[in-house]
């Protein structure tokens, strides 16, 4: 069994710890799909808890389950003991292990080297613990004190731990996403609220958008294999690079960011089908007539919505998309004081806590911090885009056009640090392309303290803004 795994590992161009990964990475579809035929909302939850270790067994050992077992048992006993303040002490609890396991096992080189271990799972998994505490936690406070997304996820009552585990370890939700709320996990194993039978019937087929999401991982894949040749981090670092002008330099840049983001487009997508599969990623139905069932709550990623971007401040609305939605939940929403607009303090807090949240790589923070710069420098963008007269089209189509060109630039430019990781790589990246990814959002955002258009009308595009 072991020559075959290194014959097939040699094969396709990976490690053996990285295939059996993917093998039972992709495993979660069919153990998503029998979840359906569990009976009794108790034995779903202890199917769910039992599948996820026992497909982390195989994926990392033994150790990684006992990984897993600490934060939840930290987070459990904080709601159990101290529910007025679980939130915040499973926040610091949970991200203290994380880190701690970061620093011992700095899985960013073993990752470049194609190696693999349980972090990247722990990862998710301190996300899905940390919300449920502060669900908990919310359930004391007042309904009028609370944010709709507080009302609509908050816990009155405190789940049991079976449902507990059931819940961080369902579907192998826990090996790449997408986070999901516990309210969610609930009513779906219990057929509740919208997985409750209607007038409508019974909750929808799911089999078509998993095919869908099976179909895309393909092409991901695919793609994936045909570029990585060609654009890779050590063709960064070979002496042809250096070589070459500042224009091949910016282009390989992209190339090389546009090749890595292929990977995690297939990794999201086979976890899109475990959850689709399952029937817990039906998220309601349109208001369309007729309507139609949607299928966002397992939606990881909006691939054109990335790589055509109009503006950088819609990147977080289509990238890693569930992470995304918890870190506004959960960090950048709570840090606003009531009465207060949220500024750059609570833009940079967050991506700070992504940065931190990913590794404490210098590359992580790096890019985290760029991430913010870019973001603020997109909105510069906008607010100059919004203030041309309608009867300007074409200059503001340019402005549309110029924002389109920023995030491309940017992104790719910023992507190098969470490639490379080291302090020393990143800087020499972006100096040989005259850190023009991060000189050029400054610029943006000091022009933008000069340069103050009269505020328009509040429109749709503002809202979506």
């Amino acid at each position: 069994m072991a020559l075959e795994m290194e014959s097939m590992a040699s094969e396709i161009g990976v490690s053996v710890p990285v295939l059996r990964f993917l093998l039972c990475f992709v495993a979660t579809i069919p153990v998503s799909f029998t979840h359906r035929f569990v009976p009794s909302p108790f034995g779903k939850h202890l199917y769910a808890a039992l599948s996820g270790a026992f497909l982390s067994y195989l994926s990392f050992g033994f150790s990684s389950n006992l990984h897993f077992l600490v934060p939840m048992l930290l987070g459990y006993l904080t709601m159990v003991l101290f529910r007025p303040y679980c939130g915040i002490l499973t926040f610091l609890l949970g991200f203290g292990y994380l880190i701690g396991c970061h620093v011992y096992y700095m899985s960013g080189d073993a990752w470049k080297e194609g190696g693999i271990d349980a972090t990247g799972a722990l990862m998710v998994l301190t996300l899905k613990v940390i919300s449920c505490s502060m669900s908990y936690n919310d359930g004391l406070l007042k309904e009028e004190e609370l944010r709709e997304a507080q009302k609509k996820n908050r816990l009155i009552e405190l789940p049991s731990f079976i449902e507990y585990v059931g819940y961080c370890l369902c579907c192998g939700s826990h090996f790449a996403g997408p986070v999901f709320e516990i309210k969610d996990y609930l009513e779906w194993t219990e057929r509740k609220g919208i997985w409750a039978p209607t007038e409508k019937g019974p909750a929808p087929s799911a089999f078509g958008a998993t095919i869908q999401a099976l179909l895309q991982a393909a092409i991901c894949m695919a793609l994936y294999l045909y570029l990585i040749p060609q654009y890779n981090i050590s063709g960064l670092n070979g002496p042809a690079y250096q070589e070459w002008g500042f224009w091949k330099r910016l282009s390989y840049q992209y190339m090389s960011g546009l090749t890595a983001r292929w990977k995690y487009y297939f990794i999201w997508s086979i976890s899109e089908a475990a959850v689709l599969i399952s029937g817990l990623g039906f998220s309601g139905w349109s208001d369309a007539s007729p309507t139609k069932p949607k299928w966002d709550r397992a939606k990881n990623v909006d691939i054109l919505g990335v790589e055509f971007a109009k503006s950088s401040v819609q990147l977080p609305l289509v990238w890693n998309i569930q992470v995304s939605t918890w870190l506004r939940h959960y960090v950048y929403d709570r840090l606003v004081q009531k009465g207060k607009k949220p500024g750059f303090f609570q833009l940079l807090a967050t991506q700070t806590t992504s940065a931190v949240w990913h590794g404490l790589y210098p590359g992580y923070i790096i890019f985290f911090v760029q991430s913010a710069l870019m973001i603020a420098g997109s909105r510069v963008l906008y607010r100059w885009q919004q203030a041309i007269p309608s009867n300007m089209a074409m200059v503001k189509n340019l402005l549309v056009f110029i924002s389109f060109a920023y995030t491309i630039v940017v992104l790719n430019y910023s992507a190098v640090g969470f490639m490379v990781l080291t302090l020393q790589e990143t800087l020499a990246l972006y100096g040989s392309v005259y850190y023009i990814g991060t000189i050029v959002p400054i610029v943006l955002i000091l022009l933008g303290n000069v340069i103050k258009p009269a505020k328009p009308s509040r429109s749709k595009a503002r809202k979506e803004q």
